[in-house]
């Protein structure tokens, strides 16, 4: 009874276990020499709980390894099994920390997880010792049964807590990937929970007599025979959505940054032949330069206010002779109501009146009302930056600007 599940692998590894486990392992490693990297200001809060969380998931899942547990069992019968359990209970405290660090204030932060470390410094050394006491006692199944219990009531109550302190904060959160870093992490915590109530099982099988479990059960895969699901592919989806899910905010971050400033410095050189036509007309928007200012979000910030004060300034020269006569031909093409459309007319509008401005034909008697949608775009740089790049490539390249601003133009001023 006292070898219950305990993993013997004859023969020859598996070898596609071996590169999961070690392939996930190593994936752990980076993971962790990403977050303890140097950094230009100071480290993340959190970040030393992070790292011994993903090394002590990393350690976790080298001791699952066919090759490394048949070859520490070599030294020491079944000593594979008390490791793999140690560094799965080392992983879980630091993940509370990195989370009581997060969510709380940094006292009481501290205390709990002093409390933790005691209690997960009192739980191995009981395992070791139940470990030791089993190994002399041949294998009794009384120790092996009060092991298990400590094992999985620390593991179980960590858990717990974990997944509610996940859950809550995933509700909460502002940034996407956030939220679905966390409630992967919460995906974790229910197969680290299935795992739980799977000792559970062991534990009544043994402590009862029930036979529930087979003894010598050897797994071959992640999956065969049945109990090797629960016993060894839910702790390893555990220990890889949790890792995953609590690295990839911190992975997404710099690239969604990278990505927002490319797309800044891109939208800022796209709007500048508007720009250009702005400023010609109407000199007085250009705001004072900064010729240390080199960050494209103010950059783009700046090119945006200058072009709609330059909306602004021609107001007097908008004209609703132009403004009609885009409108029938934007619904000729089936473009009308859509935003594409409204740029185009509002495209024809600055042109004309960006014209008659700089031939100095005097304000328009029959003006149009204010840019459309500007009370939606209130507030959000890049609704508005959107918005002008519509506009931009309307004024540049659009046959129907250039067609109503010309049908209007011999007749009468603009």
């Amino acid at each position: 009874m006292g070898s219950t599940l305990r993993r013997t692998y004859e023969g020859p590894p598996p070898i596609m276990m071996n590169i999961v486990f070690l392939g996930m392992a190593g994936v752990l490693l980076l993971a962790a020499a990403y977050w303890a990297r140097g950094r230009s200001g100071p480290r993340p809060t959190g970040t030393w709980a992070m790292c011994a969380l993903l090394v002590s998931f990393a350690l976790a899942f080298t001791s699952y390894s066919p090759v490394v547990s048949r070859t520490v069992d070599l030294l020491v019968p079944e000593v594979a099994r008390p490791i793999s359990n140690s560094f799965t209970l080392a992983a879980a405290t630091s993940v509370l920390a990195f989370l009581f660090q997060l969510n709380l204030e940094p006292d009481d932060a501290r205390r709990r997880i002093r409390l933790r470390l005691g209690l997960l410094g009192a739980a191995v050394a009981a395992m070791i010792t139940l470990f030791v006491t089993e190994q002399l006692t041949h294998r009794s199944p009384q120790l092996y049964a009060v092991y298990v219990l400590i094992y999985v009531s620390y593991l179980g109550f960590t858990v717990k807590d974990f997944l509610q302190q996940t859950w809550t904060q995933s509700k909460s959160s502002r940034r996407t990937s956030q939220r679905i870093g966390l409630r992967m992490t919460a995906l974790g915590c229910l197969f680290a929970l299935l795992y739980a109530a799977y000792k559970i099982v062991v534990l009544l099988s043994l402590g009862l007599g029930l036979g529930l479990v087979p003894d010598h059960a050897k797994c071959s895969t992640l999956v065969t025979p049945a109990q090797c699901a629960f016993s060894v592919a839910s702790p390893a989806l555990a220990v890889l959505l949790i890792a995953v899910g609590l690295t990839l905010p911190a992975v997404v971050w710099p690239i969604s940054q990278l990505m927002r400033r490319r797309w800044e410095a891109r939208s800022y050189a796209a709007l500048e032949p508007l720009w250009q036509e702005m400023a010609s007309s109407t000199p007085e928007i250009v705001l004072a330069s900064d010729s240390d200012a080199d960050d494209p979000d103010f950059l783009l910030h700046r090119r945006v206010i200058e072009i709609s004060d330059g909306i602004l300034a021609l107001r007097p020269y908008r004209s609703v002779a132009v403004q009609q006569t885009a409108r029938r031909a934007v619904a000729a093409h089936v473009r009308a109501d859509t935003p594409e459309g409204s740029a185009i007319v509002e495209a024809a509008v600055l042109l004309a009146a960006v014209r008659a401005k700089q031939s100095g034909w005097g304000t328009s008697l029959d003006q149009t009302t204010s840019t459309p949608g500007s009370a939606s775009r209130a507030g959000s740089l890049r609704a508005e930056t959107e918005w002008l790049l519509q506009v931009a490539r309307a004024y540049t390249h659009s046959d129907i600007v250039r067609a109503a601003v010309h049908e209007q133009a011999p007749s009468e001023p603009v």
